[in-house]
């Protein structure tokens, strides 16, 4: 798990969810990476991935709206670097991050991705496996 410490009163409840997630489901959360913000998820997943110590890796990240268009900015880089990251290496990585235009109270409704983002990894594991 890669996740984000900014806005980090919803990524932990996020973080909960998903580690409650993974002990119902028979997985194993074996490393998480904490880092400063979203922005900073790609290089930490391409760590993880260069080691090729991880089947998979979920990301967690709350990009909240401010008064510039910054989130926008921060969700669509981030975005397309995680998810080229999974093409190059040939491991799922799913992507647990909302926004971008969220207020604090959407991102708070929305902690119920950190789940999500464990079920999607888990299915694609599965699904990769029958090819």
């Amino acid at each position: 798990m890669v996740a984000a410490e900014f806005n980090f009163d919803v990524t932990s409840m996020m973080i909960e969810r998903a580690k409650a997630e993974a002990d119902f489901l028979g997985v194993t959360i074996s490393k998480t990476i904490m880092v400063p913000g979203v922005f900073e998820i790609p290089l930490a997943v391409k760590t993880l991935l260069e080691k090729g110590e991880v089947d998979a890796i979920i990301t967690i990240g709350a990009v909240i709206k401010g008064e510039t268009e910054h989130d926008e900015i921060v969700i669509a880089q981030s975005s397309r670097q995680i998810a080229d990251l999974a093409l190059e290496y040939n491991k799922p990585v799913a992507f647990g991050i909302t926004g971008p235009g969220m207020t604090q109270l959407q991102a708070v409704d929305r902690i119920e991705k950190g789940r999500d983002v464990v079920d999607a990894v888990v299915k694609m594991l599965q699904r990769l496996e029958k090819i």
